[in-house]
């Protein structure tokens, strides 16, 4: 468990970094146009040709796969009904999931609450697409794969070990639900500038809304835990700072070194109020950050570079559109 020197060092440097993405931001809102914005999804090789709504959807369609099954096992056991699984591409099966061992009623309502609202997302988005959505990928929820995210992060897996189970208790299963919650809404936000149908705009922001709740929330329950474990808030900073290492936002010469502060944990931090905590990942002035397709990818394969498979996606996702199932050179 970290000391207090520790969390003040930690508060700090925070502190510095909020004014760096201060400065980064505005920079950015000067200089972007609403038109091109909307090209970050595509990535940086793909940038001269923007995939269409369909590609779009079924982009976050693979994202709802790996949500609805992660909580869908985790709160009942059972995965997403057959019928839910088929379409075009190669259907995989999911494998090392079960039911988790939660005993927290708070958590037990969050983990059903969210279940519920990712097979809907699953749905609908399914529905939209009607004969263009793809099959469901293979996807890994084993212990193995949390495990390799909770080392390549630096989690202290010694009590445990050396295993990251997400399904072992309800810190584990929180904390394996921040791996994924905070990249949805950065995906969801980077994805929504590029959909042309007003139709299907409403419902990407409706489906952006309620991942930022869902992300909120797992947020608040992680934060309160910390406050009498501060060694919660401790593994929030380091499975952010390996989410930038793997999107890109470090400089690749030499021992990996963070350049950039996008991603954050839930460690209080300074704002003009005083010491705040740090539910919602802003700059200074309120704004979320994107991720591209490709920074999705570099997260959910587990590295930072060029790959179409990997880490949770062991066959790659399913996309008629290549720049939508690759991660980046970082």
């Amino acid at each position: 468990m970290p000391g207090s020197e520790h969390l003040i060092d930690a508060l700090e440097a925070r502190v510095e970094r909020r004014h760096q993405r201060r400065d980064f931001f505005k920079t950015a809102i000067a200089g972007v146009a609403m038109g091109t914005a909307g090209l970050a999804l595509a990535g940086r090789a793909e940038a001269q040709s923007a995939p269409s709504d369909t590609d779009i959807l079924n982009f976050a369609l693979n994202l709802e796969y790996l949500e609805a099954q992660f909580y869908s096992y985790a709160y009942s056991g059972e995965g997403l009904p057959a019928a839910q699984l088929t379409g075009t591409q190669t259907q995989g099966a999911v494998t090392g999931a079960r039911k988790a061992n939660l005993t927290d009623r708070a958590v037990i309502q969050y983990a059903r609450e969210i279940a519920a609202d990712e097979v809907a997302h699953v749905a609908s988005l399914r529905q939209a697409l009607t004969s263009g959505a793809v099959a469901q990928p293979a996807i890994d929820l084993s212990a193995t794969v949390f495990t390799a995210a909770a080392v390549a992060a630096g989690v202290d897996l010694s009590a445990s070990g050396g295993v990251f189970d997400p399904y072992a208790n309800d810190d584990n299963f929180l904390i394996a639900a921040y791996i994924f919650e905070d990249v949805g809404v950065t995906a969801y936000k980077g994805g929504s500038p590029l959909l042309s149908n007003p139709d299907i705009v409403d419902a990407a922001a409706g489906i952006l809304a309620a991942e930022a709740f869902h992300a909120g929330i797992i947020r608040g329950a992680l934060y309160r835990r910390g406050v009498d474990v501060p060694a919660v808030w401790t593994i929030t900073e380091q499975i952010s700072g390996a989410r930038d290492l793997l999107d890109g936002t470090a400089v690749s010469a030499g021992p990996p070194q963070r350049v950039a502060d996008d991603d954050q944990g839930v460690t209080p931090v300074q704002n003009q109020f005083g010491l705040a905590a740090n539910i919602v990942p802003t700059d200074e002035n309120g704004i979320v950050f994107s991720r591209t397709a490709e920074q999705v990818h570099n997260i959910a394969y587990l590295t930072r570079q060029a790959a179409t498979s990997g880490g949770f996606f062991p066959n790659g996702t399913n996309n008629p559109n290549a720049a939508l199932r690759r991660s980046g050179a970082n």
